[in-house]
């Protein structure tokens, strides 16, 4: 079985490349701090190799900032390659296959970035579930013409609530 699970902070801002293939592919490195002391009573971390494809490369890259906590699971990847002195250099790294954002963005990045900002208060709904209605959300129009019998909103709302939604 090889299946890797690490949550650590990036150590630099990540970037976006594309293949010549055109997918897109973001290389970066997670510091993740060991979960035992070592003989000077000190907290070590270890510095690892990721890369990330595709759709998830670009959500990271667009989204994600030094210092960002990222969950990532994937497999362990080992690769060689000569390099321009011709000496061989072997590679471990993990291959991501699912990447979590585990942080919030700073606030400066909420207020400069137009992809995917986030819904000002009035948008919300209320917190109190029996207030909120379609018509008080952004939601589209096909959603808000929806009729749903009373007691069925009564048991989605219940089972919403059960669930720890509101």
């Amino acid at each position: 079985m090889n299946q890797v699970t690490l949550v650590g902070r990036l150590t630099k801002d990540p970037e976006l490349r594309i293949t010549p293939e055109g997918t897109p592919v973001v290389n970066l490195t997670l510091a993740v701090n060991r979960q035992f002391k070592n003989q000077n009573g000190d907290y070590e971390t270890d510095f690892v190799h990721c890369t990330i494809w595709r759709k998830t490369a670009e959500n990271t890259a667009n989204y994600c900032r030094k210092g960002s906590v990222l969950g990532v699971t994937g497999k362990i990847h080992t690769r060689n390659y000569q390099n321009q002195d011709g000496k061989k250099v072997y590679v471990t790294e993990v291959v991501a296959e699912n990447v979590q954002f585990l942080s919030r963005r700073p606030a400066n990045d909420e207020q400069q970035s137009s992809v995917n900002p986030r819904p000002s208060a009035q948008t919300q709904p209320p917190t109190d579930r029996r207030d909120w209605e379609p018509s008080n959300t952004n939601m589209n129009s096909s959603s808000q013409s929806m009729n749903i019998p009373p007691k069925e909103k009564e048991d989605a709302n219940a089972a919403v609530t059960a669930r720890g939604i509101f």
